[in-house]
């Protein structure tokens, strides 16, 4: 059986959003901020987006995909050039109105998150408007339904760690966005990054932002993701997403 097309909502008529089956939404939200030298600043919104546009794919309802929000909470990327942030407050509030403005559309709606500074608020928002009782909303944070071990390992390359900007993000990046990955910089990065997030002692991070441990921006080594891994690292995201959308549209 073929899979229900998508609704990307950026081009729609409001007649086609109007005439649609829709069975539930995704609204990723992303972020502005450096990932080094080699990634692009938009590299979580891009993310989030493909992981969101693959996750609707995959789906067997109908699903509206939303425009992607680009600018989440990234202070702690402030010392690097081009980082853009907001509050905590102002993304929790922007959220919650712009899922409580989907629930017209639909009663089902899953945040898909691709900034991990933004996971506390994107839970908070939801649950208001959960409980407020306006839709059903969720947030999906793609890299935490993945296991990029089993990724690398399947492109035939060592275990790996997220990292920022490291082998994880840039090989999702070189599958969906090869243009945008400076392969000319990448040792750079990962010779002037840091091999983890943080100055950690006895359970505490020291350290608020980046740049105290981190040089070119960048933690972990991006030369060790290639595309291949990227590709099942989006493969595998767009399941776990479809199955939450089940999961959502069934509670």
């Amino acid at each position: 059986m073929a899979r229900a097309p998508s609704v990307d909502l950026a081009s729609a008529t409001w007649t086609d959003v109007r005439d649609a089956d829709v069975d539930a939404a995704v609204l990723p939200v992303g972020s502005t901020e450096q990932h080094g030298p080699h990634a692009p600043l938009g590299t979580d919104a891009f993310h989030a987006q493909s992981v969101a546009e693959a996750g609707a794919a995959a789906h067997d309802g109908e699903v509206v995909v939303a425009p992607t929000v680009p600018v989440g909470i990234a202070e702690e990327h402030r010392a690097f050039d081009g980082t853009l942030w907001v509050s905590p407050a102002t993304l929790r509030e922007y959220v919650d109105e712009v899922v409580r403005s989907l629930a017209d559309v639909t009663d089902v709606v899953v945040v898909v998150n691709g900034h991990g500074g933004n996971v506390v608020a994107l839970r908070e928002a939801t649950a208001g408007v959960t409980r407020d009782g306006d839709c059903y909303a969720v947030p999906f944070t793609w890299f935490d339904s993945v296991d990029s071990d089993a990724a690398a390992r399947e492109a035939g390359v060592d275990s790996v760690e997220m990292g920022h900007g490291g082998p994880v993000e840039t090989a999702l990046l070189r599958h969906t966005h090869p243009g945008l990955v400076r392969e000319d910089r990448t040792e750079r990065a990962r010779d002037e990054g840091a091999p983890s997030w943080g100055e950690w002692v006895a359970g505490v991070n020291l350290a608020y932002d980046a740049v105290e441990f981190t040089e070119s921006g960048a933690v972990g080594d991006p030369t060790a993701g290639p595309a291949e891994m990227g590709k099942t690292l989006l493969d595998t995201a767009g399941a776990a997403l479809a199955e939450v959308l089940t999961a959502a549209r069934e509670r």
